[in-house]
């Protein structure tokens, strides 16, 4: 019979190298965003913005310079209309974008969790979800009224439907031999769904909050342009229509700063809820 083979005990790790960063593609498994490099990027496009400006390449009528687009911006400030359209249109998205996830959430994880809401309302949602939500603002006027809920309705649609879609999603993709494994150990319903489905379905609800607020910014400034005296939409259309592109151009800054509001409180909201990661 043969002797087996002794086998030399691996050197313990050096102090200092005993946890060794695992690379995962280029990024590795613990990425981390640079805090200068997107400034650094918006210096450029706007130095390269104010050059093409200045040298004649982009004409102003056209395109003015980000110089004008400021001075345009201050003006807004100081006139006191800026303050008053920027309160409308929050107001209006947050309404929208609160009534429209708030559903969306409870009956897209209903069907994730049972069949029987899967079944009814997964035909529904697939049907309606395709329908362009700013064709029916004519007919919630015609519900609601010129007012403030037409629009805050056409929002809430607009943010429904797929809101529903992704956390249905996020909820079907929990690892089913999890749950199979805590049935096994006899763990209560309740407990499986706020220890295993919430926390694995949480990334894909917080993904679709990021498109839900995209979606509900383009809802916003069409509504606002079809029915509204105030609001960004209302000031970027009436812009357009005088041919004063210093001001509409001023006014997609705007929706692009709003932007950026909303996806820096969105991932401080998705580093909170994800820290066991």
């Amino acid at each position: 019979m043969p002797e087996p083979v002794p086998t030399r005990p691996q050197a313990a790790p050096p102090e200092g190298e005993a946890r060794q960063r695992v690379l995962f593609r280029a990024g590795g498994f613990e990425p981390s965003a640079g805090r200068i490099a997107p400034w650094i990027a918006f210096a450029f496009i706007l130095a390269g913005w104010q050059a093409a400006s200045s040298s004649g390449i982009l004409p102003a009528l056209f395109m003015p310079s980000p110089a004008a687009v400021a001075a345009a911006l201050w003006n807004q400030v100081t006139s006191g209309t800026l303050l008053m359209n920027i309160g409308y249109s929050v107001e209006r998205i947050v309404w929208g974008w609160l009534i429209g996830s708030s559903l969306g959430l409870l009956l897209g994880f209903a069907m994730g969790m049972f069949s029987l809401a899967r079944s009814v309302g997964l035909p529904i949602v697939s049907a309606l979800f395709p329908v362009p939500k700013i064709a029916l603002l004519p007919l919630l006027i015609l519900w609601f009224g010129i007012g403030e809920p037409s629009k805050i309705a056409v929002i809430a649609l607009g943010v429904f439907f797929p809101y529903i879609i992704s956390t249905y999603t996020a909820v079907d993709g929990v690892p089913r031999n999890l749950i199979r494994m805590a049935l096994s150990f006899g763990v209560p319903t309740g407990a499986i769904v706020r220890k295993i489905v919430l926390p694995g379905a949480m990334p894909g609800i917080l993904a679709g909050f990021r498109i839900t607020t995209s979606i509900a910014l383009i809802l916003l400034v069409a509504a606002e342009m079809i029915g509204a005296r105030y609001g960004i939409g209302a000031f970027i259309l009436a812009a357009g229509n005088l041919m004063q592109t210093d001001q509409l151009v001023a006014g997609v800054a705007l929706l692009s700063i709003l932007g950026l509001i909303i996806a820096f409180i969105l991932g401080y909201l998705e580093r909170w809820l994800l820290r066991w990661r």
